[in-house]
């Protein structure tokens, strides 16, 4: 795009190009992998479950934020019950359900347990987990750990193949401060070398972190800094495919080999980049609103197919 085209702001952010990545309305998407290669359609809310079939569906979830209990959401646990609802609907039960941190609000212990009750009744194959940094700060990761850290490494990152797509979860929340960029450290980077050299070129990828590995919002803290160490090990794959959370709010881009793509919170919006003095929740949202502003992300797989499908879903 020619640049006297194009409306940047002082923080360097071009707006068009911006708002292109942006999906702030609409009903949903739905994510489905054929081949490894990611592809997305809008659906409305009597088509949450009418995805074209898939060798395996999995579902990512995010910011469910149990504890807190502010405008513009204080039924939080009620909401993450209707994503629940929401996955158990699907025509396809999901061989994975993928939730990408502050699952809790302040890290307490009766936090996790209202987690773990509520996302006990997903019919899904798998659980797996990322931390966000409210999952982490207030007791340097023990009790997000101790729940959902073993046999993984550091604070929690691990690998593993499910039916011919290799899985990568990443953690980038460790030592978060607020407005400051993710992290992912050179023990991490090492690892991540590591996991991924016996794996063909052909192998499709699915990682997935807590902060956005691409850079945002830089002044919102809303990307990781040593991000591009991590995408140059992930260049030679044919497909990558980077799930988020943390900004509550979907965007998505693609840039070569790799599709980025964040999804909303279950607990409560946040505003656009540079529409607010700061992130956090947007308060003034009405009621019969809400429920829109809120989702889930369905992934389905088709290894014939060469697509990637992803549906990302409102509770409204």
């Amino acid at each position: 795009m020619d640049q006297k085209n194009n409306e940047t702001g002082g923080d360097g952010v071009d707006r068009r190009k911006f708002l292109k990545c942006m999906a702030w309305v609409g009903t949903g998407m739905v994510w489905t992998m054929r081949g490894g290669v990611l592809s997305s359609r809008v659906f409305g809310a009597d088509a949450a479950g009418a995805a074209e079939p898939g060798d395996f569906t999995f579902v990512q979830i995010s910011d469910s934020h149990i504890g807190f209990a502010k405008e513009p959401n204080k039924d939080v646990t009620g909401t993450l019950k209707l994503a629940i609802d929401r996955i158990n609907a699907l025509n396809s039960r999901p061989d994975l359900l993928i939730h990408t941190g502050d699952l809790t609000h302040l890290s307490k212990a009766a936090e996790f347990d209202t987690v773990d009750q509520v996302l006990k009744g997903a019919k899904v194959g798998e659980r797996f987990y990322v931390p966000g940094e409210h999952d982490v700060f207030a007791d340097d990761a023990r009790a997000y750990v101790e729940r959902y850290g073993k046999g993984t490494k550091g604070l929690g990152w691990h690998s593993y193949t499910h039916r011919g797509v290799h899985f990568v979860g990443l953690v980038n929340v460790a030592n978060l401060k607020p407005g400051g960029l993710g992290t992912l450290g050179a023990e991490q980077l090492d690892w991540l070398k590591k996991d991924l050299e016996g794996l063909g070129n052909s192998t499709p990828l699915v990682v997935y972190a807590h902060v956005p590995l691409w850079t945002i919002y830089p002044k919102w803290g809303w990307g990781t800094e040593d991000s591009a160490a991590a995408l140059e090990l992930m260049k030679r794959f044919a497909a990558v495919t980077v799930l988020n959370g943390h900004i509550h709010q979907v965007m998505q881009k693609t840039e070569g080999n790799v599709t980025f793509h964040t999804g909303r919170s279950t607990a409560f919006p946040q505003p656009e980049p540079g529409k607010a003095e700061s992130p956090g929740p947007i308060k003034n949202v009405a009621a019969n609103k809400l429920r829109g502003m809120l989702g889930l992300s369905e992934v389905k797989y088709a290894q014939t197919q060469h697509t990637l499908a992803v549906v990302d879903a409102t509770l409204e």
